[in-house]
């Protein structure tokens, strides 16, 4: 039977997510500095409230998290096919994202791959999903993170970002229930970003 009294570092967590996430995108200007530091503070914040799993080899980690990342992004590549069937609005929002938030100088690369990246599945993942499994089912605990991770990217404005988030969200939950490895989905997560952001980007 899964614990039932509240945990409070979870609830602190998501609260402090939700409010960093909404000031760093709500600042175009300084929106790489903001979202960094929020990066930074959460994995301080969940690394001192949770050990970080890695629980495969490295062949393993890398072979899976590479196969996955691009397999995510084909589906991503498949949705984005399909949202060119739907209203201009849907399109467009793909386009001002990458607008947006554009990798225009080096160091957005360094803080993007060494910092954001880690930090979202340190955080998400390693945090939030991890403390979830042990207040309910597997299964029930990959929705709900997938759900929250949802909910903070709502606060952003940008409805297709929100779904993202959650597929997203779906997808590395199941890979971090299933090998319980972090470094496992940073290298998924960061072959993702390289091909949506870099190779291939959906504009």
């Amino acid at each position: 039977m899964k614990n039932k009294i509240i945990d409070w570092k979870l609830v602190i967590g998501f609260l402090l997510a939700f409010f960093l996430i909404y000031i760093s995108f709500e600042s175009k200007q300084v929106f790489w500095y903001l979202y960094t530091a929020t990066m930074l503070f959460l994995i301080s914040f969940a690394i001192i409230n949770e050990k970080l799993d890695d629980e495969v080899s490295t062949r393993q980690y890398l072979s899976i998290g590479i196969l996955s990342g691009v397999a995510l992004f084909l589906l991503f590549a498949a949705g984005d096919w399909l949202i060119s069937f739907l209203p201009k609005g849907f399109n467009s929002q793909v386009s001002k994202l990458y607008t947006r938030f554009s990798l225009e100088w080096i160091w957005h690369y360094f803080v993007l791959f060494l910092i954001i990246i880690p930090g979202e599945e340190i955080f998400w993942r390693g945090f939030v999903l991890k403390r979830l499994m042990k207040k309910m089912s597997i299964g029930k605990a990959i929705l709900a993170s997938a759900f929250i991770n949802a909910i903070a990217f709502c606060l952003t404005g940008y409805l297709i970002l929100t779904i993202a988030a959650f597929v997203s969200g779906l997808v590395w939950g199941v890979l971090y229930a299933w090998k319980r490895s972090m470094p496992l989905l940073i290298v998924s997560h960061l072959i993702f970003d390289l091909l949506l952001l870099i190779i291939f980007p959906l504009s």
